[in-house]
C-alpha cells in the first residue's frame, strides 16, 4: 500500500526520482559511446563511468559512434543536450578522432579553426545554462612501429584542445597523455587487452575475430574511465565530492585494480563423447583429459562435465579451456594416491616434490572452472588427524577404519608412508636434497593442493563448490588476472593445511561473493618463503576481496606467514568472519623478510572469535592460533637481533568500521625489537572481548573512535612502542585500569578525547616506563 501511495504521489506531482541528481553529460565519439549488447566486448569508457560516482550523480552518455564536433552539432545531438542541461550540471567534451577525416566533409573540422570554434561553442552554451564544461583531449590509439616504439596519430588536435582550455579558462583532462602512459606501460603485447583484439569464435559479431586498435574492451574502457575519474579529483573539480569510495576506506573506486576476464569459443566438448562414464567406478581422467586436448586443438571452448558422478584422477587444463560442471555434477577425485604422479612443484613457499594436483595448469592463458557442480578432492585419504580435534566416538571410528597411530596414540595417519613423511623434517623439499626417487617411500605424505595454477593469466573460477581438498583448496601461484566469484569452498574444521584460497605471488585478483568453511586459513595472501621467496621476489599485489564470508578457519582474512616476496595494494570490504580462530590475521617471523604494505580494509563483521579479532604478529611459530586445553601461548623472549634481509616488515594498514562480538583479544600488535610494526590506523570499531588492546613494539599506531567492551580489568596495554595515539576511546564501566605503559622505549603515547572517569585508575607505568611518555587531554 505504501508503494502504491508513493507511486501515486509521483504521478500527481510529476516528480522524477532523478531530477534532483547532478547530471554529467558526456559528448564525443565512439571511444566513449554506448554500444549495443551485440557489439560485445566493445565498450565505450562512458558506459562504465557511472561506476566511479555515488548515486548523487547521473551520467548521461550522448557520445555517438563516428561523430566529430561538426556532425554532433549538425545532427542536432548537441541541441538535445542543451535542452536537458540545467544549472550545476557538467558537460565532459572529448572529440578529435573523426574531426581529422579531411575526405569526409560532413565530419571534417580543421584542428586550429573549425574544431576550436566548435569546442568554444560547447563551452559557451554550457556556461549559458549554468553548466560546467570540461575539455578532454582525444584518447590514444594503440600504435607501435616495427621496432616496438609507440607513436601518436592525432596531429594538432590535442594541442588545439589545450589551447582552447587555456584561452577559455576551462578545466582540461589530458587523456591523450594519460592513455599513452597506460598503453606504453602495458607494452606491445599487453596493451592488446585494452583494445578490440578478439579471437575468432568468441563473440557472435566477430566469428572470424577482429584486430581494432581504436576501440576498447571492457578492461580498456574501465582503465580509461578510471583515468578520467582520477583527473576529476586531481583537478579539484567540485564534482570530486561525489566520487565513490571503495567501501569506507579513503581509497576511491578509480584506485582499484582492474581485473581482466577470460572469454571462450562457443564450442562445447562433452566428456561423454570421449568415453567418460558417470558410474562412480570408471576412472575418467583419461577421457576428461582427452576432451580437453581435443578442445584445445580446435582453439578452445567449453569442456562439459554433465550431471552425474564422475570419478577421476588428475586433470590438466590448457589455454582457452572452460571446464564447466553442470548443476548436479560431482567430479570426485580418486582416493588412491597411486593415481597421482610425483611432480616438481611448490609447497608452502618452497620448491618441493609433491603428488600432482587433481586439477592443474601451467603457463596457460584464458582458463576457467565454472558451473553449479561440486569438485571433491578425497582429502580424507591424505590427511593426518589429531585426536583432540575429534570426539571420542569420532576418533574410535577413524582408528577402526585403518591407518596407523603415532607412538603417543594422539595422531592418526592414513598409512605408514604418511606417518613417515609427517615425521621426517623437510620431507619432499628440493633444497633439503630430496629427489623423485628418494621421496617414493613416503609418497602418501606428499598430498597435493587441489587446484593448482602456475604462471597462468586470465583465470575465472565461478559458481563451483570446491571441497575436501588433500591440502590447500585453491592455489594460484605467479598468476595474473584471477577472478573467484560465487564460490563455496569447504573442508572439515580439523583439516590441517586445508586453506580455502592461497594467492601466492599473484597480481590483479578479485575475490567476490565467496563462502569459505575450512580447516586452516580462509582467504590467504602469500608470496614465497624465506630466502627462496626473496629470491623469487614477486609480491602479491593489486587484490580486491569483497562481499565474502568465512565460517571457520584459523583466520578469516590472512596475510602470511609466507610473504617473503612482499604484499601490497590490497583492498578488503564487506566481509564476515564467524567462528574463525582469528579475524584479520597478519603473521610473519624472523627469516621471512619481505614488506607488507598499503592494505585497506573496511566493513568487517566478526562473531565468536576464539583468538584475536585483529592480529599483527611477527612471532608466528606454525602453531594453531588458539591453544588447546591445558596449553598456553607463551610470549617469546623479546631480544633484539640485527636487521638483515630476513627481517620482515608490516606497514601502512588502514582498517575502518569493524564490529566484533566475542573474541579473546580485540587488537594485538606484536612487532620485533629490531623492526616495529608501523603506520597502523584502526578507526570506528566496536570490539567485545576478554582482553582489549595490546601493543608491543609498535610505531605510529592510531586508534580512533574505538570502543572496547572487555572482561579484563585493564583496557589497553602499550609496551616498548612509540607514537601510539588513542583518540575517542570508549570502554566498559568499572575497569580497574584504563592504560598500562610498559618499558623504557615507550614514547610519544597520546590519550586524547577519552572519558577516563570510568576507570578506578587511569594510567600505570611499569618496566622503567616514564610518565613523560604520555600526553593526554
Amino acid at each position: 500500500m505504501k508503494k502504491l501511495l508513493f507511486l501515486s504521489f509521483l504521478i500527481i506531482t510529476g516528480f522524477k526520482p532523478d531530477q534532483d541528481k547532478i547530471q554529467v553529460f558526456l559528448i564525443g565519439d565512439s571511444t566513449l559511446a554506448n554500444k549495443a549488447p551485440g557489439d560485445a566486448p566493445e565498450t565505450g569508457w562512458g558506459m562504465v563511468f557511472q561506476e566511479f560516482f555515488t548515486d548523487k550523480i547521473k551520467v548521461e552518455n550522448h557520445a555517438q559512434n563516428g561523430r566529430s564536433t561538426k556532425s554532433f552539432i549538425n545532427e542536432g545531438r548537441w541541441a538535445k543536450v542543451t535542452k536537458n542541461l540545467k544549472s550545476g550540471d557538467w558537460v565532459l567534451i572529448q572529440f578529435g578522432h573523426n574531426d581529422s577525416k579531411d575526405k569526409d566533409t560532413s565530419r571534417y573540422a580543421a584542428a586550429n579553426t573549425d574544431y576550436k570554434k566548435n569546442l568554444i561553442r560547447f563551452i559557451n552554451e554550457t556556461r549559458a545554462k549554468g553548466g560546467n564544461p570540461v575539455l578532454i583531449t582525444p584518447v590514444m590509439r594503440r600504435r607501435f612501429d616495427e621496432k616496438g616504439t609507440f607513436f601518436d596519430t592525432h596531429g594538432n588536435y590535442p594541442a588545439a584542445v589545450k589551447a582552447v582550455a587555456k584561452e577559455q579558462k576551462v578545466p582540461m583532462i589530458d587523456l591523450h597523455a594519460l592513455s599513452q602512459e597506460v598503453i606504453v606501460q602495458h607494452g606491445l603485447e599487453g596493451s592488446k587487452a585494452l583494445f578490440m583484439h578478439v579471437e575468432a569464435g568468441h563473440y557472435p559479431k566477430f566469428p572470424k575475430g577482429l584486430v581494432d586498435d581504436t576501440h576498447f574492451t571492457v578492461y580498456g574502457a574501465k582503465i580509461m574511465a578510471g583515468l578520467v575519474a582520477k583527473s576529476v579529483h586531481e583537478l579539484d573539480l567540485d564534482l570530486k565530492k561525489h566520487l565513490k569510495h571503495f567501501g569506507d576506506t579513503d581509497k576511491f573506486v578509480y584506485d582499484l585494480p582492474v581485473v581482466q576476464q577470460p572469454s571462450f569459443r562457443k564450442d562445447t566438448f562433452n566428456v561423454i563423447s570421449y568415453g567418460a562414464k558417470n558410474d562412480g567406478l570408471v576412472l575418467n581422467s583419461a577421457a576428461i583429459n582427452k576432451a580437453i586436448e581435443a578442445c584445445a586443438e580446435k582453439g578452445g571452448g567449453t569442456v562439459l562435465i554433465p550431471e552425474g558422478f564422475w570419478l577421476s584422477g588428475p586433470i590438466t587444463l590448457k589455454s582457452n579451456i572452460n571446464l564447466h560442471l553442470a548443476k548436479g555434477a560431482l567430479l570426485q577425485f580418486s582416493d588412491n594416491y597411486k593415481d597421482y604422479p610425483l611432480v616438481k612443484t611448490n609447497w608452502e613457499g618452497l620448491d618441493a616434490i609433491r603428488c600432482q594436483s587433481p586439477v592443474s595448469a601451467t603457463d596457460a592463458v584464458n582458463i576457467a572452472i565454472t558451473g553449479g557442480g561440486i569438485i571433491d578432492g578425497a582429502g580424507q585419504a591424505w590427511r593426518s588427524v589429531k585426536k583432540e580435534k575429534l570426539t571420542d566416538s569420532q576418533w574410535q571410528k577413524l582408528v577402526a577404519s585403518g591407518g596407523v597411530l603415532d607412538q603417543a596414540q594422539r595422531i592418526w595417519y592414513p598409512s605408514e608412508g604418511s606417518k613417515l613423511g609427517n615425521t621426517t623434517p623437510g620431507a619432499g623439499n628440493i633444497a633439503a636434497g630430496y629427489t623423485m626417487e628418494t621421496v617414493t617411500k613416503f609418497q602418501e605424505y606428499l598430498r597435493p593442493n587441489m587446484i593448482r595454477f602456475s604462471n597462468c593469466k586470465k583465470i575465472l573460477l565461478e559458481g563451483v563448490t570446491f571441497q575436501n581438498s588433500p591440502a590447500w583448496n585453491l592455489h594460484p601461484m605467479l598468476c595474473d588476472h584471477i577472478t573467484l566469484k560465487n564460490l563455496t569452498v569447504r573442508n572439515p574444521w580439523y583439516a590441517q593445511n586445508g586453506d580455502g584460497v592461497d594467492l601466492e605471488s599473484c597480481r590483479f585478483a578479485l575475490i567476490d561473493n565467496c563462502t569459505f568453511d575450512v580447516g586452516d586459513d580462509g582467504i590467504c595472501i602469500k608470496s614465497g618463503r624465506d630466502e627462496e621467496g626473496r629470491k623469487r621476489g614477486v609480491p602479491t599485489e593489486n587484490v580486491i576481496v569483497q562481499n565474502s564470508t568465512v565460517f571457520h578457519g584459523h583466520g578469516g582474512f590472512v596475510i602470511g606467514s609466507e610473504m617473503s616476496g612482499g604484499v601490497k595494494n590490497l583492498f578488503i570490504n564487506n566481509c564476515n568472519f564467524l567462528g574463525t580462530d582469528v579475524g584479520l590475521r597478519f603473521k610473519t617471523a624472523r627469516g621471512r623478510g619481505g614488506v607488507v604494505e598499503n592494505i585497506f580494509i573496511s566493513n568487517i563483521n566478526m562473531t565468536n572469535i576464539p583468538g584475536e579479532a585483529i592480529l599483527f604478529d611477527m612471532y608466528y611459530m606454525a602453531k594453531d592460533p588458539v591453544p588447546k586445553a591445558g596449553e598456553k601461548n607463551e610470549l617469546p623472549v623479546m631480544k633484539a637481533e640485527p636487521v638483515n634481509a630476513g627481517t620482515p616488515q608490516f606497514q601502512n594498514f588502514n582498517i575502518r568500521n569493524i564490529v566484533c562480538k566475542r573474541a579473546e583479544t580485540a587488537i594485538m600488535v606484536r612487532g620485533l625489537p629490531e623492526m616495529s610494526i608501523k603506520n597502523i590506523t584502526i578507526e570506528n570499531a566496536v570490539l567485545q572481548s576478554n582482553k582489549g588492546f595490546v601493543c608491543i613494539e609498535g610505531e605510529n599506531i592510531n586508534l580512533k573512535n574505538v570502543s572496547f567492551f572487555t572482561k579484563d580489568k585493564t583496557v589497553m596495554q602499550i609496551q616498548n612502542s612509540t607514537n601510539v595515539t588513542m583518540d575517542k576511546i570508549s570502554y566498559a564501566d568499572d575497569r580497574d585500569l584504563l592504560l598500562k605503559v610498559i618499558g623504557d622505549r615507550s614514547k610519544g603515547i597520546r590519550l586524547l578525547n577519552t572519558d577516563d572517569k570510568k576507570a578506578k585508575k587511569n594510567i600505570e607505568f611499569s618496566g622503567n616506563a616514564s610518565s613523560k611518555a604520555l600526553t593526554r587531554n
